[in-house]
């Protein structure tokens, strides 16, 4: 079987998805799979040596970002790179990957992929949206507020945000991760409130304002429709951002997290719900914050987590079993499995066909 590894891409987060594409080619190589690693910026050139990658240990300045074009993601997929490719294994990260384009130019070629669909990619990666449907599904997430471009500069604004949210806030780009553009503020200055909108600004035209949670970090991997172990993040020093998430030594992991069983499994099950309502496959993993009651609030959902062997997602599997090359392996079969869905939600649909029934009758 030949299977293309797309990593790298034009997003801030170019350079954790090339760390996460050469680990996955080099685990899916060892297990006897014909394996092609593309990188898309360069469009029909993307066509990589394995041998040759060299993986950056820090973000791509916005120099180097300059330098690609979305019109090369285009050129790549609808080349002959792709002609003879039997899956993709997608690790790429954040807009122009995460976000359902790459997935609907797949879809468009008719090639098999892994995670989640175009319209659960794109929900998922707009914060907004996805902080909605948690709400309509009954999942706690913190308080918000939306700063659009025509109130960067408004101070009477920023006033409103401060007395619905209180001094300390989290400002965040809507349709980012790996922490890119995110500022954490709790002096209730409305300088500092400026300098968080524009901060975050840099990387989309909508700002998230969110209330802070004081309390523990948690994250919930799932693969295939189950819930893995969750997994405490605690950094040595400040929040978990991008230099804490990808410095070795800068954060310790707890897997699977001190909690009591009933903590866990609500966790779990809540992860599971917002995975289900925005639609996603194959694999997730949510990000919650634990308040000092032990009141989950689920601030994400990531439809491509970051997937090197000691990322979360992988450390969790590890955990109940599941060696890296095997979940890479795992995740290329719900991929080719087109009649592939969560277990609860095909019960669900199972018992809503038999309510049919009964009402037909």
């Amino acid at each position: 079987m030949k299977v293309a590894v797309l990593l790298g891409g034009i997003s801030p987060e170019r350079n954790v998805s090339i760390a996460g594409g050469v680990a996955v080619a080099k685990a899916l190589t060892g297990k006897g799979y014909d394996v092609v690693l593309i990188d898309p910026a360069y469009g029909e050139e993307g066509k990589r040596n394995i041998d040759d990658m060299v993986i950056p240990d820090s973000a791509p300045t916005d120099e180097e970002l300059s330098k690609f074009s979305a019109k090369k993601i285009i050129e790549c997929i609808n080349s002959s790179l792709f002609d003879d490719i039997d899956v993709v294994f997608l690790v790429l990260h954040g807009t122009n990957g995460e976000d359902g384009k790459v997935q609907a130019l797949l879809e468009l070629r008719g090639i098999p992929y892994t995670g989640s669909k175009v319209k659960a990619s794109a929900i998922a990666i707009d914060k907004l949206s996805s902080k909605m449907l948690f709400l309509a599904a009954g999942i706690s997430t913190p308080q918000w507020m939306r700063v659009r471009k025509k109130d960067f500069d408004n101070y009477d604004f920023y006033k409103d945000i401060r007395d619905e949210l209180g001094n300390k806030l989290v400002f965040k780009p809507n349709d980012q991760g790996s922490t890119i553009g995110i500022t954490i503020t709790d002096s209730g200055n409305l300088d500092d409130i400026h300098t968080g909108v524009m901060n975050a600004s840099l990387f989309s035209d909508i700002v998230l304002v969110e209330q802070y949670i004081e309390g523990r970090e948690i994250t919930c991997g799932i693969v295939g429709g189950q819930a893995l172990p969750l997994i405490e993040i605690v950094p040595n020093e400040g929040y978990y951002d991008y230099k804490n998430k990808y410095t070795k030594g800068n954060t310790n992991y707890i897997c699977p997290a001190e909690l009591s069983a009933d903590i866990t499994e609500f966790i779990q099950n809540q992860t599971l719900a917002a995975f289900n309502i925005i639609g996603c496959s194959g694999l997730a993993r949510a990000d919650f914050r634990l308040d000092d009651e032990n009141q989950p609030f689920l601030l994400e959902v990531n439809t491509i987590p970051g997937f090197t062997a000691t990322s979360l997602v992988p450390m969790a599997a590890k955990e109940v079993g599941i060696e890296f090359p095997e979940l890479c392996e795992e995740i290329i079969n719900i991929a080719l499995n087109k009649d592939y869905e969560p277990e609860e939600l095909q019960e669900e649909e199972t018992l809503d066909e038999d309510e049919e029934d009964e009402q037909q009758q």
